[in-house]
């Protein structure tokens, strides 16, 4: 069985890279970093170290390395006889690799190849291999696109691993925390291949998919901006304040409040799932730049992610989302300088101010209610 992974990052070695070779998959990592790339051609191997005291250490051999910029031909044939693609190259990006498959669809066609495979788009975004699926039809011809639909899977996936700063003598070796978790839409999973051991399959992702986004990424996020305004580095030294645990709390219950009356999720096993979430962020081998967690706060900020969904779904069932809109004001006030989002949401806010900065980048009227509450929050931060 081979697999291609778009994306040769930390993630990409550490998470997904690993669930594939240990399900004996033929891994062929495509990347646009030459430096990356190289060394992987290179070396084909690295280690992945658990982020936790037992330190230990799990070899991955035998990978192989495209540069997916420079060496078209040969990932073309790498996507003609795949039986599994997969990317974590980030939400931003995943449009982007649609032009990288059409060559090897293009020949598959050729060559009559009629084993169907799954393009599965591991990203920090709700339906991310549809993206792709819509992005990489935009370049098919209708014929293409028939053939497309009947011989390829896009199934949707949920992702989470937090990967700390690394700081290791070999530059491929990836420290990741011990937790890990993978959901993936089996209805369009579509290829030769097993189910893939430490995947979970689930008929219905999206519930799964924002739990996760509401819960991880709202709570990571929300860490990261109590804890800049406090003048902390690390998500470690923001979550080890009881006060701004405390607040991360008070954001995660509402988002729970939302999760568990939308979706059926138990409010007990949700409540189990919040506090693995914090007891994650407090694991002592992970030490995350808060910086790097906060960074890009338009895209956190904006109406379909992490802040202002959930906020908006607890304003429909009739409570003000009074913790959510503080980390949305978190997020509106603090500026990192090498971050040129949060200069432009800091510099548009002190010349317009907060309420003309919520309808441009999260889409929210001068008037509605949750504009109301993060004015106030951000009034008194």
């Amino acid at each position: 069985m081979k697999a291609i992974h778009f994306g040769a990052g930390n993630i990409g070695r550490g998470f997904i890279g690993l669930i594939l070779k240990e399900n004996g998959f033929d891994v062929t990592f495509a990347d646009v970093s030459a430096v990356l790339i190289d060394e992987l051609k290179k070396k084909g191997e690295y280690d992945v170290i658990l982020a936790d005291p037992s330190g230990e250490k799990i070899h991955v051999s035998g990978v192989h390395a495209l540069n997916s910029q420079t060496e078209g031909d040969l990932l073309a044939d790498a996507v003609a006889e795949a039986d599994l693609i997969t990317t974590a190259v980030g939400p931003n990006i995943v449009p982007l690799i649609a032009k990288n498959l059409v060559p090897g669809i293009r020949r598959r066609m050729e060559k009559g190849e009629e084993t169907p495979f799954s393009v599965i788009a591991c990203e920090n975004a709700v339906g991310a291999s549809t993206i792709l699926k819509k992005a990489l039809f935009e370049s098919l011809t209708p014929d293409e696109q028939t053939w497309a639909e009947e011989h390829m899977g896009f199934p949707d996936s949920a992702v989470d691993r937090i990967v700390p700063l690394q700081n290791n003598a070999n530059p491929l070796d990836v420290k990741v925390e011990p937790f890990f978790e993978w959901v993936v839409e089996s209805g369009k999973v579509k290829g030769n291949f097993p189910p893939l051991k430490g995947v979970h399959y689930v008929e219905e992702l999206k519930p799964y998919i924002e739990r996760k986004l509401f819960t991880v990424n709202t709570g990571h996020a929300a860490t990261a901006y109590f804890g800049m305004l406090r003048g902390y580095q690390t998500v470690l030294e923001a979550i080890s304040d009881p006060a701004i645990e405390a607040e991360v709390r008070e954001v995660l219950k509402e988002t729970a409040f939302y999760i568990t009356t939308a979706y059926g999720f138990d409010p007990k096993e949700h409540q189990t799932y919040v506090d693995t979430i914090i007891r994650r962020f407090k694991n002592p081998e992970i030490s995350d730049d808060l910086s790097r967690v906060g960074r890009s706060p338009l895209r956190k900020i904006s109406r379909s992610d992490r802040f202002v969904t959930p906020a908006l779904g607890v304003l429909e069932r009739g409570k003000d989302p009074v913790a959510l809109a503080k980390a949305m004001a978190a997020a509106m006030k603090t500026r990192h300088g090498e971050d040129p989002e949060s200069v432009t949401l800091t510099d548009f806010i002190a010349a317009e101010g907060v309420e003309a900065a919520l309808e441009k980048f999260s889409g929210l009227e001068k008037t509605h209610p949750l504009t109301a509450l993060v004015v106030k929050a951000y009034a008194i931060l």
